[in-house]
């Protein structure tokens, strides 16, 4: 049997990619991804700069808003079987995209926020979790290669906080958010990041007030999780803080996942 190359996998909520276009090339350039998912990229279709993408060497398929929103998965080789949105789920708010890349099924989610707990946004959050749910039950009947990643508004673990105490009952750690967390884990997901030692302390995204960021006062709520068809071949899963640290960074790094498949 011949031997399929290594793919590079990444996702990354850029809040704004008209304004991290730049950083974007640049990380892009950098790290040679062969697959970006992007979330918030709050551009509607129509602007999206997909010439400069394309300049870089990617393909890319997206679904946006103006101002809020948006996702798209970049990719070298083509996309297939492109889908948008949750089936069954009316909502105005394009927070999901899917594509087949070198057959690996990719689900780039952008989770509600849920504003905070007990509110309408939150209940929305939790409705919205349950559909996503059954939307990856149903893909694991169509696709043995599946990765589902994004930025899930969610903090798995309280190792996953800077300060837990302090965040104790807020919206991102709620019982009910982890819970509906590992509903969706229990289907046969595996988060990378935690399948590799990895150091104390480690977020993926800092409020830019204060100077959380230089601080390390943050969360790791951009994930990647996949299934076990995946899980064997993967090599490594980081998350680069690099573009954080350059003016007007986006408030969120990329995680990075290495396959061998």
């Amino acid at each position: 049997m011949a031997e399929t190359a290594p793919i590079k996998i990444a996702t990354w909520n850029v809040n704004s990619l008209r304004v991290r276009l730049p950083h974007l090339l640049d990380w892009l350039a950098q790290q040679q991804a062969d697959v970006l998912a992007l979330q918030e990229t709050k551009v509607q279709d129509c602007d999206f700069p997909q010439a400069e993408i394309t300049a870089a060497g990617y393909h890319v398929v997206f679904s946006g808003q103006k101002t809020f929103n948006g996702v798209a998965i970049l990719s070298r080789a083509i996309a297939e079987d492109v889908t948008v949105g949750l089936p069954g789920f009316v909502d105005d708010q394009c927070r999901v995209i899917s594509a087949t890349v070198r057959g690996i099924r990719v689900i780039n989610f952008y989770v509600p926020n849920g504003q905070s707990v007990g509110s309408d946004k939150y209940q929305y959050k939790l409705r919205w979790l349950s559909a996503a749910t059954d939307f990856i039950r149903q893909a694991f009947e169509t696709y043995p290669k599946v990765v589902v990643v994004g930025d899930f508004n969610i903090a798995p673990e309280d190792r996953d906080v800077h300060d837990p105490a302090l965040w104790t009952g807020k919206v991102l750690v709620s019982d009910d958010e982890r819970q509906a967390l590992k509903t969706i884990l229990a289907l046969g997901l595996k988060d990378l990041f935690r399948h590799f030692d990895q150091e104390e302390n480690s977020f993926s995204w800092w409020d830019y007030r204060g100077g959380q960021f230089w601080k390390n006062a943050g969360l790791r709520i951009d994930l990647m999780l996949a299934n076990d068809a995946l899980i064997q071949t993967c090599q490594s899963c980081v998350i680069d803080t690099r573009p954080r640290k350059r003016k007007r960074p986006s408030d969120h790094a990329p995680v990075l996942a290495s396959f061998c498949c």
